[in-house]
């Protein structure tokens, strides 16, 4: 599991890289999918991922407010801030596949179990990317490429 997160983690930088030329109207563009823009769709990735890792260590969440995140080094930031404690806690001897049940303070009592967390994290991040990939080929620019058989994916 570890490695489709560092997957996630790679194509997500990539994405902060691919986005440093473009003009910050371009970045904050209301377009149709996501969650409106590509900036407040990668605030996004990362704010669920933090949301549901800081659930299942039995933490607070942390709201952000996405409309905050209007520059690729605000969200690059977001995203460096978040990843260490995420990281941490995956690469800890606390942090096993088990199955334990998971009660998210946003979701009304429901419970969830870990493994169906971690997963959803994974194909939720993988979501919004190719919401990114379309949006991309929409202005003419090659997307990040996709591909995990041909990526380097080394745990930091």
């Amino acid at each position: 599991m570890l490695t489709l997160f560092t997957y996630n983690w790679q194509v997500r930088n990539e994405w902060i890289e691919w986005c440093r030329p473009l003009a910050n109207e371009e970045l904050n563009r209301q377009r149709t999918g996501g969650v409106g823009t590509i900036l407040r769709t990668l605030a996004h990735i990362i704010d669920v991922e933090y949301s549901w890792i800081r659930a299942i260590q039995g933490k607070a969440d942390v709201e952000i407010n996405l409309d905050a995140y209007t520059t690729i080094e605000k969200v690059e930031e977001l995203s460096k801030r978040y990843h260490h404690e995420v990281i941490g806690y995956l690469k800890s001897p606390s942090f096993d596949d088990g199955h334990e049940m998971i009660e998210p303070a946003w979701m009304g009592g429901r419970l969830y179990d870990k493994n169906r967390i971690l997963n959803h994290l994974i194909a939720h991040e993988i979501h919004h990317i190719g919401q990114l990939s379309i949006w991309s080929r929409e202005l003419g620019i090659e997307p990040v490429s996709a591909s995990l058989i041909e990526r380097h994916l080394q745990v930091h």
